[in-house]
């Protein structure tokens, strides 16, 4: 392997050694194989192909301080995976089997575990498509998980930093009772346009709004919202949003933390009472947010005034990080140790 600038990798795949897989035929799930190859023998009728019968995950994997690598939360993507299973019709991956290959990916491929001082980690994806040879909507009779791994560094290039956000109003990401609370390829592919958008106007990220009225905030692109005013963590409650693992944690951590936890509808006009705001997620864990600016309107909603971070925020995002890293008590029991 030639030796990796660790420090300066950027969030993409990079080839490692190995992934594993598991069949799902006759009714029920394989084996665990172990393949060094790159690429998937895929039928051209393959019901992922033309039906969307695809789901993925995505957590990580640290190596920490004290010379263990641990992964956070994981049986919380086998639950949300079994979610989407049951949304589009494909047989549910049992927790352990799930858990237990995303530890053999990891095992395997640990020479490609960046190291603690690196800030970089180890990002685990874990894949499900249908794979039955079909021409009519139905749903396939096999299907094929895989897990493969590949270092990453920061999602965004300045790391915890404030980021400005705009508001598209003409693209949705996912309808109000469609398949926006699942992991499914298809909410990406409908947000690539609105992000490149935000990104050619020289925005970080889209932000949006609910599709049926165009009034209530939904997501930050790919991540969940959270806004900080009066000691309360607000946070959307949607039936289009995907439940994040992340936000889930901090509004754990919120509340340990003396905080008052609140999910609910919130109007766009409410952005401008936030003392502090975010995106949060598996890639980023949390992207603070300076400003939202509402090109429709001409309103711009500024969050950090100062262009930092806010304190809580801050507060959140080093709790959180230092329970992955083995750094502080994880009292609620979300890592496990992979590597000992």
């Amino acid at each position: 392997m030639e030796e990796m600038d660790w420090k300066n990798l950027s969030f993409g795949y990079r080839k490692t050694d190995y992934n594993v897989r598991c069949y799902y035929r006759n009714g029920k799930w394989g084996e665990i194989e172990i393949c060094s190859e790159e690429t998937i023998p895929l039928h051209m009728a393959a019901t992922c192909l033309h039906y969307g019968q695809e789901a993925f995950e995505g957590l990580k994997a640290y190596r920490c301080p004290d010379g263990k690598v641990r992964i956070f939360r994981a049986d919380e993507n086998a639950a949300r995976l079994q979610s989407t299973c049951r949304g589009i019709l494909m047989p549910e991956l049992p927790t352990e089997l799930f858990i237990e290959m995303v530890e053999k990916a990891v095992r395997l491929n640990e020479r490609f575990i960046p190291p603690y001082e690196s800030g970089a980690t180890l990002y685990v994806r874990p894949l499900l498509i249908g794979t039955s040879a079909q021409v009519g909507v139905h749903p396939s009779d096999e299907y094929l998980f895989l897990i493969f791994v590949t270092p990453v560094g920061p999602y965004f290039k300045g790391g915890f930093a404030t980021n400005p956000y705009v508001i598209i109003r003409d693209h949705d990401r996912s309808a109000p009772l469609g398949t926006g609370i699942y992991k499914v390829g298809g909410n990406y592919a409908a947000s690539l346009q609105a992000n490149k958008k935000a990104h050619d106007l020289g925005y970080s990220c889209e932000f949006y709004l609910d599709a049926r009225e165009k009034k209530y905030i939904d997501e930050c692109g790919a991540a969940n919202f959270f806004g900080i005013k009066n000691n309360t963590y607000v946070t959307p409650k949607s039936t289009s949003i995907l439940p994040s693992i992340t936000n889930k944690s901090l509004m754990q951590l919120a509340e340990d933390m003396g905080m008052t936890v609140e999910r609910r509808a919130i109007p766009e006009e409410e952005l401008a009472t936030f003392e502090e705001a975010g995106a949060c997620g598996t890639a980023a864990v949390i992207s603070p947010i300076e400003r939202i600016d509402d090109l429709e309107t001409g309103v711009s909603y500024v969050i950090a005034k100062d262009g930092k971070p806010g304190p809580t925020c801050e507060k959140l995002y080093k709790k959180l990080t230092n329970i992955q890293y083995g750094i502080e008590e994880d009292v609620h029991g979300w890592t496990r140790v992979v590597i000992d």
